[in-house]
This record gives structure tokens, C-alpha cells and sequence, in this order.
């Protein structure tokens, strides 16, 4: 995909001098531990290396700043460069949440929609292993008779195709809590006794991600302007007896893994093998982009997430998507519970996309 770098100064970020980019700082840390004891980042294609980012991790394994000093940090190990898609134009961000959902150990009349473990006939795919004709999308199959195939979708196996495996982690009173759940990959189920664990995503079987809302704007039944998660979410309320032929049309279903909750504050682990920061974690392209990187991110349209004023924030890259493709696309972590999906289920806005390189790469970037 074609794209161009153009270097800009500190100064040119709108908003710059009024973010507060201290908690990025903290994941940087945790990007650092992660990066040097367990298992270093991928290169994406822009090719920003962990070695380019390590002077940077290294040094906020150090700092404890506050927000002017947080600025001169950033400023100091790094140089931003407007990223600009096909040349010109404006890149675009969405949001999502770790939803909170109401569950239930065994299924009863009423709590009877199962998250699901990863199944033991789920199989990873590579080129290598995936068979010929199967779509190259593909990073999951079925392994049945030591042949490799499609996974069952969405509607097989909310029609019953996993029951009796043992595979239920919990069960939710609504099977569009399950969906959101799935689409968001992450969320914290809570117990009749007030306990709280998280489900994390695990795998998924393989088909392309179709976004229901997407569906129901193409019928008429919700318009474009007004689309987001709450208005899906209230036109399958108002119309309950085309609930799953709306949801099997995303025929990707999604497998989970349990996990503590070990900081309310932070978010579910995720791409990059840490706890997303609310508010200052972004879903990147990863085949373009390399985790840890940070971004900041300016949108004049976007100002609900801070009180009316125009979005201008440092974020790190942290998690990727599948809906999450190109140099100037993000998807927002907003936090985890109601107000944070509230605050995530309409940000659709045109935005300025600003990635910043470690000084000692700038030089690749600022010469072609």
C-alpha cells in the first residue's frame, strides 16, 4: 500500500502542548520487559525496528515524569513524521472496550450463551500448511482425519456444533453481549458473587470479519450518519426474530482464554503481550507497523473522548484487528465496562496520523 513519510516538528502536532503523554511512558516500560526477557516485536513494513526502539525503552525504564517532563521525553528520542496515505489525504480511527458482562458458571433458563475455549481441532495455518484453494486469509483450520479444512462458522456453531466438548469458559444472559464480546476480542465476565475474570482472545476460525453494521446500512435499516454500537445494538433489541440472521452474517466466531484480572486500571493483554493503557492504546496494521511505536493522533471531528475538545493524544501502538488495515487506520481502546463502550461506539472520524521514529532512525525516513 502506498504511503508517504513527511517530516514535521513537534510544534506542528495539533494539540501537542495540551496532551498529557505520561501514562505512555508507563507502557513503554512494559513494552521494554516484555520486548528483553520473553520475546521481541515483529518488524512491519515501514521498518522500525526493536533495536531503533530500544534506547527509548531503555530510558522510560527510568523515568518517572510528569506531564512537561513526559513532553520532553518524546521530544527528545524521537521525531514525528506525518503519515500520508496514497500520498495525500487523511487517515481514519475507530475505538473499541473491554466489555463487562453478567455471566453464569453452568447455563440456566436464562444464562444459556456460551463463551467458548479454543477447540482441540482448531489448528494454526500457514502457507505451508494451508490446502490448496482454501483463502489465503485463512490463519486457522479444521484438522479432521489428518486433513486440514474450513472451520465451522458462526451459525454452526451457535447451532450446536461444539455442545457437549466441554469447551463453555461461561454462560451470558444475551447472545448479542456474546457478539459484541467477540468483536471487541477481550472482556471481563462477572459472577453472582462479585468476582471478576477476563477472557482474553484465543483464536478464531478463520473467516473474514463482516461488520454487521456495514449490513444494515446496505439494507436500510439503520442510516450511515447514525450507525454505531448503540444504535446496532438497539435495532437488534427492536427486532429479536432476525437477531442470528444479522449476526451470522459476521461468520468469523471467536475463541477465548481466561485470565486474571490483576489491575482494574489496565486493559486485557493483547497483540503486543501487554495490558493495554487506556486511552493511549491503538490497533494498528501490524503488517505495516511494529508495536511499541508511538503515534499521535489528531482529529478536529473527534471530541466526545475529551469533553468537547478536539482530539489530540500520544498513543502507542499496542494491539492490531482484522478490520484494522492500512499506514493511517486505528481502532482507539477507550477502557473497559459501559461508560468506555459508550464512549467507543462512535468514534467513525477522519483523523491525522503522525508516527514518531527513534532519532537514530529518522535519518532512513527524512532521505527517502
Amino acid at each position: 500500500m502506498a504511503f508517504d513519510l513527511e517530516p514535521v516538528a513537534f510544534a506542528d502536532l495539533p494539540g501537542w502542548q495540551q496532551d498529557n503523554p505520561a501514562p505512555v511512558i508507563a507502557a513503554l516500560r512494559r513494552c521494554h520487559r516484555q520486548v528483553t526477557r520473553v520475546k521481541s516485536y515483529r518488524t512491519g513494513s515501514l521498518g522500525i525496528s526493536v533495536d531503533d526502539l530500544l534506547p527509548a525503552f531503555g530510558a522510560a525504564g527510568m523515568a518517572r515524569l510528569g506531564e512537561t517532563g513526559a513532553r520532553a521525553f518524546f521530544e527528545e528520542h524521537f521525531l514525528p513524521f506525518r503519515i500520508l496515505p496514497d500520498g495525500s489525504g487523511k487517515g481514519f480511527v475507530t475505538a473499541f472496550y473491554e466489555p463487562e458482562v453478567d455471566v453464569r458458571a453452568t447455563a440456566d433458563a436464562d444464562f444459556r450463551f456460551p463463551f467458548y475455549r479454543r477447540p482441540d481441532d482448531l489448528v494454526d495455518l500457514d502457507d505451508d500448511a494451508r490446502p490448496e484453494g482454501m483463502d489465503p486469509y485463512f490463519a486457522f483450520g479444521r484438522l479432521r482425519d489428518g486433513t486440514i479444512e474450513e472451520y465451522p462458522d458462526r451459525r454452526a456453531i451457535d447451532q450446536g456444533f461444539l455442545a457437549g466438548r466441554g469447551l463453555e469458559i461461561a454462560y451470558a444472559r444475551s447472545k448479542v453481549d456474546v457478539f459484541f464480546a467477540h468483536v471487541q476480542g477481550a472482556a471481563r465476565l462477572i459472577y453472582p458473587d462479585g468476582s471478576r475474570r477476563r477472557i482474553t482472545y484465543a483464536a478464531k476460525t478463520g473467516h473474514r470479519f463482516s461488520a454487521i453494521g456495514r449490513l444494515l446500512v446496505d439494507r436500510g435499516e439503520i442510516e450511515a450518519a447514525s450507525v454505531s454500537m448503540a444504535s446496532i445494538r438497539g435495532w437488534l433489541a427492536a427486532n429479536p426474530e432476525r437477531v442470528d440472521e444479522v449476526l451470522w452474517h459476521n461468520r468469523s466466531f471467536i475463541f477465548f482464554r481466561e485470565a486474571p484480572v490483576e489491575d482494574a486500571d489496565l486493559g486485557p493483554i493483547a497483540a503486543a503481550k501487554v495490558p493495554l493503557e487506556p486511552g493511549r492504546s491503538l490497533a494498528v496494521d501490524r503488517l505495516i507497523h511494529t508495536f511499541g511505536v508511538p503515534f499521535y493522533i489528531a482529529s478536529a471531528t473527534l471530541t466526545h473522548l475529551d469533553n468537547g475538545r478536539s482530539f489530540g493524544r500520544l498513543m502507542l501502538a499496542l494491539d492490531t484487528g482484522s478490520a484494522i488495515v492500512g499506514p493511517a487506520r486505528g481502532d482507539i481502546f477507550t477502557g473497559s465496562g459501559e461508560a468506555a463502550g459508550n464512549l467507543a461506539g462512535s468514534v467513525r472520524n477522519e483523523a491525522d496520523f503522525f508516527v514518531l521514529v527513534p532519532r537514530a532512525a529518522a535519518a532512513r525516513y527524512r532521505h527517502g
